[in-house]
């Protein structure tokens, strides 16, 4: 049996991920390391803590030797690198946590791996020719978009929060451990993600959750700030080609196609709500939406061009945003509603 470690495994895409490796892959193990700060839990994960090919492991990062035994205990093959923080408003008031997990805790990851699979570089050991790590990072690295344009592999990138800064710092980790070491690395930027068991600070569950509990919906700025929305299910498929069937070296852009603008989003979301859980006093969400003073240095557009993972390696989204705003929408009603 082949074990693969996932970092962050008891988040929002990890424990997605997670579950739909365990049950795609009979194969594999995976050891899933993850710290269950305040983005993680355990609840993410309880469709797969019966089976016997998950093993949990609380733990950072950051802990070279936490990190060195895991790979000597189990014999790590893989290594999907989800273990991140990610809030962007998080990032700004408190940057330093940022830098030591994105950073640090990349690097720490990788330099294990390199010590593990290879003997110089370039040069593997007996039998770890086919391992892998493959980094997970975001759109986030390529800066803002004006009103057209869609970022592609070869976008520079210009991060403009210290969340994106930190992130492209560790893509660039990643690259150079393939140029420097020929380690066997993927790098894969992924639009923004919807969908169960996001945490409930972002952009979509904040929407649902405010919404229900009869508060003001909080909308940045104007509101017209744009993102290409994913569904996690398409992203987690996207990660498990790149995974199989990347090339080294190389990086892939995940992205829904479905561009919209967060008032878009929370009108949408209020109109389902309408239909499914209606107001008592019969008015609409709508009514609660109200605008906030804007995030420091707010990016206005992403958008990703899936085109080469959607040719090379033959991904294609399953879900448009009205099917899966849908699915989540339900999900949430189904938690949040108990």
């Amino acid at each position: 049996m082949k074990s693969i470690l996932i970092t962050g495994g008891a988040g929002f895409i990890g424990s997605n991920f997670v579950l739909y490796l365990l049950e795609k892959y009979p194969e594999y193990q995976v050891v899933n390391l993850d710290l269950l700060t305040y983005a993680g839990t355990l609840e993410n994960l309880k469709e797969g803590q019966a089976n016997p090919r998950h093993v949990f492991v609380k733990g950072d990062i950051l802990d070279r030797a936490l990190i060195e035994r895991i790979f000597q205990d189990h014999d790590i093959v893989g290594v999907i690198h989800f273990a991140a923080e990610s809030h962007v408003d998080n990032s700004i008031a408190g940057p330093e946590a940022f830098i030591k997990t994105n950073v640090m805790g990349t690097f720490t990851l990788l330099d294990v791996a390199r010590k593990n699979w290879m003997e110089a570089p370039f040069k593997f050991n007996a039998s770890k020719e086919g391992n892998r790590f493959l980094h997970i990072s975001t759109d986030e690295v390529y800066g803002s978009l004006g009103e057209t344009g869609l970022f592609t592999e070869q976008t520079a990138y210009a991060p403009n929060s210290p969340y994106s800064a930190t992130k492209a710092s560790s893509d660039m980790l990643v690259r150079s451990y393939f140029h420097t070491y020929g380690m066997n690395v993927v790098t894969t930027n992924c639009s923004n993600n919807y969908g169960p068991k996001q945490h409930q600070e972002k952009l979509i569950p904040t929407i649902i959750r405010s919404a229900l509990g009869g508060k003001q919906i909080p909308i940045y700025g104007d509101g017209k700030n744009v993102r290409d929305w994913l569904y996690v299910l398409d992203h987690v498929k996207g990660i498990d080609l790149a995974f199989h069937k990347g090339t080294a070296g190389q990086t892939y852009n995940i992205g829904g196609r479905n561009e919209r603008n967060n008032n878009e989003i929370a009108a949408t979301i209020c109109s389902i709500l309408d239909q499914l859980q209606p107001r008592t006093d019969g008015k609409s969400y709508k009514e609660q939406i109200t605008f906030v003073q804007d995030r420091a240095g707010h990016d206005k557009r992403y958008a990703i061009d899936a085109t080469k993972i959607e040719t090379e390696l033959k991904w294609k989204a399953d879900e448009n945003f009205d099917s899966g705003i849908q699915k989540t929408v339900k999900w949430y009603l189904g938690k949040l509603t108990k």
